[in-house]
């Protein structure tokens, strides 16, 4: 990742790691990120919240643990890191915009796209 020259680095790993994954591995990935690039905006963003875990306690429970531990990361790391973002999952989705209570539909993906641009927007505009 951090051999492509690009104008932000986006980190949305939450969906495909549980808590303990995030706990191993997310600091030292930010970290080897941010020794390669050490003045570009990484954004740290938060996997969006799962359309049934209103009513299962399971996907709910996934959310808040994973969430758990990498929002800790991106608090320390933030103190020194002034190019260091971060992007919270509530409000990624809608309640009736998955397939599945996790996989987008296009009307979910158009939303989350929505709210990607407008936090890369700002992060970019204020450089």
């Amino acid at each position: 990742m951090a051999e492509v020259d690009a104008c932000l680095y986006l980190i949305d790993c939450l969906p495909n790691m549980d808590a303990d994954l995030v706990a191993e591995r997310g600091e030292a990935f930010v970290k080897i990120l941010r020794d390669r690039r050490p003045n570009d905006p990484i954004l740290m963003v938060e996997d969006r919240t799962y359309g049934d875990a209103f009513i299962k306690a399971d996907r709910a429970h996934r959310n808040e643990t994973s969430r758990a531990v990498y929002r800790p990361i991106f608090d320390q790391l933030s103190v020194s890191d002034p190019n260091l973002y971060y992007l919270e999952g509530a409000g990624q989705l809608g309640d009736d915009d998955t397939v599945d209570g996790s996989h987008p539909t296009d009307l979910g993906f158009a939303r989350m796209t929505d709210v990607f641009s407008t936090k890369i927007g700002e992060i970019l505009d204020s450089r």
